[in-house]
């Protein structure tokens, strides 16, 4: 009786339990589960090789993390208000939505804008608009980061002519451009040129910071996208650092030294439900990056090795259905991304699954945030969780599957190669649909989705964009191209399309070009007449 008895209890609630990235998890761990592991070698200590503990000896001790918010919507004056409104409530940094047109390289004007000007972020088409973006923002006092990727290089110019024309020294400005093209034709899919094309115009931006912008991050390398577009943990965490590797080597072959730019390279993951992979995640990346970069590169700064990262809550896993529970959602992610180590925060806001937030969502997003670092004291000490069996366990199989994804993509001869085969097109879409096929079977519970369901929901209040923002912009578009010097535009748009035809660095051209008020949409057309164009494989 007593046997049967023992065996009833030990009963489980389900045959296998698997992370968010199928690896299996044991009911219990221990040392046995971290053979030939030791605390020197996978460990070290807090700002030291191999920074599995983080790559500062304080961390949040000495500083906390950057509170930021993406905000971007409406017009540059919309936005503006928006800014100031998140800086006087506490926030210490700016994160810059830009909407699709802008993204893709395209004028308020332009056929293909119609319907989207201002609608999933901020539409910037000129010199002018990037001036009332920032107008009243100490550029040299607040950090900004700036999610484009395609037109990376040109709204960069702007923002660089913004700062000019204000007389703040470029060596005075800090912040982060995304400036992550290889995640686009991994994921997002907001490319303009073809992938080596567009790989020299992030050299050129690397280099061009490491020259006249040195306080800023002139690429976020960029796993976010990749999860959100259904990857697994494991896969944002090889493709995204394999990713980094391509641009640092594009960057040795165009005759930049490591420790000249490596220092300022940034990373921005994701940050799903699977709380303890998702700290494992952070710390699996900062070893792994360390051991590939002594490894491949020899780099005698030791910053080099260090990887600095941002984090943002995970937009696809907000759910329509009961929003307030995405309040939850979000805590919890930030939560693995602080215990983690992150060195930047943004927390998506509740409504975001049905519109941009509303101004009431985004303050609660940022007081979670707030909450976190002055009530909880988890940031009282470093890596609070180092040494866990689980968390440690978890830690090495991570960064020995995402190994295993690095030599696929060396057999296969690189990141480029890969792309253009559609390798990691396909292992995305692979872990989407088998994510997606265990919520329908209702083998993985979502709350309020599959489990939980309320028939009838009270609706919230959502952020509606005036349909006139577009009118606006046009207007002022036409405006702008009557009053600028028309020479003095075409000449300078005549010069950057020979200074990239000539191998040169695009970004002082750039620079002058948007000075000399050539839009977004006719600085990109220009540079595709000199790069050209391109299409994706077919993945299905």
């Amino acid at each position: 009786m007593g046997d049967k008895q023992e065996r009833k209890d030990m009963k489980e609630r389900k045959p296998r339990f698997t992370s968010l990235s199928g690896i299996e998890i044991h009911r219990l761990y221990g040392p046995g589960d971290l053979k030939d592991w030791t605390p020197e070698r996978e460990l070290g200590a807090p700002g030291e090789f191999p920074y599995t503990r983080g790559i500062y000896p304080t961390m949040y001790r000495g500083r906390l993390w950057t509170m930021r918010q993406f905000a971007g919507f409406g017009s540059a004056e919309d936005t503006n208000r928006r800014f100031h409104y998140l800086l006087e409530h506490g926030q210490n940094g700016l994160s810059v939505a830009f909407d699709m047109p802008t993204l893709m390289g395209l004028d308020a004007d332009d056929l293909l804008a119609r319907g989207e000007v201002g609608r999933c972020g901020v539409s910037i088409s000129s010199l002018a608009d990037m001036e009332r973006l920032f107008e009243g923002i100490p550029l040299d006092q607040v950090t900004v980061s700036m999610t484009i990727n395609g037109p990376a290089a040109v709204i960069f110019a702007m923002y660089l002519a913004v700062a000019e024309k204000r007389g703040i020294p470029f060596d005075r400005l800090g912040g982060t451009l995304q400036n992550d093209i290889l995640k686009e034709y991994i994921a997002q899919k907001e490319w303009l040129f073809p992938p080596e094309p567009s790989l020299r115009l992030v050299t050129d931006v690397i280099a061009y910071c490491a020259q006249s912008v040195p306080k800023w991050h002139p690429i976020s390398i960029s796993g976010y996208h990749i999860r959100e577009a259904g990857a697994t943990a494991v896969q944002e965490l090889a493709f995204t650092l394999y990713d980094g590797l391509t641009y640092v080597e594009a960057a040795v072959k165009a005759g930049l030294t490591v420790d000249r730019f490596a220092p300022r390279l940034s990373f921005f993951f994701n940050v799903h439900n699977d709380f303890f992979e998702e700290i494992a995640k952070f710390r699996a990346a900062r070893r792994l990056w360390a051991r590939e970069m002594a490894r491949r590169y020899q780099p005698k700064d030791s910053r080099s090795l260090q990887l600095r990262c941002h984090a943002q809550t995970a937009g696809c896993s907000l759910t329509a259905q009961q929003p307030l529970n995405n309040v939850v959602r979000t805590t919890v992610q930030a939560l693995a991304a602080v215990l983690g180590g992150t060195q930047s925060l943004h927390t998506n806001s509740m409504d975001e699954t049905l519109a941009l937030p509303t101004e009431e969502a985004v303050r609660l997003a940022l007081r979670t945030q707030q909450i976190l670092a002055e009530e909880s004291e988890v940031a009282n000490t470093v890596d609070p969780l180092g040494g866990s069996y689980y968390v440690e366990a978890l830690t090495n199989r991570l960064e020995e599957e995402a190994q295993a994804y690095f030599r696929k993509l060396d057999a296969i001869g690189g990141m480029v190669a890969a792309i253009e085969q559609g390798f990691p097109q396909r292992e995305i879409l692979e872990a989407s649909h088998w994510y997606q096929r265990e919520i329908e079977r209702k083998e993985r519970t979502i709350v309020g989705v599959n489990r939980y369901v309320e028939q009838e929901e009270r609706p919230i209040p959502i952020l509606k964009i005036d349909p006139d923002v577009e009118r606006r912009q046009v207007a002022r578009l036409s405006e702008l191209r009557k009053m600028r010097d028309p020479f003095k535009m075409a000449g300078a748009v005549a010069a950057l399309q020979e200074a990239v035809a000539c191998g040169e660095n695009v970004m002082p051209p750039l620079i002058e070009a948007v000075k000399a008020q050539a839009t977004v949409g006719e600085l990109c057309a220009a540079l595709k007449e000199v790069l050209g164009t391109y299409r994706e494989p077919v993945v299905l």
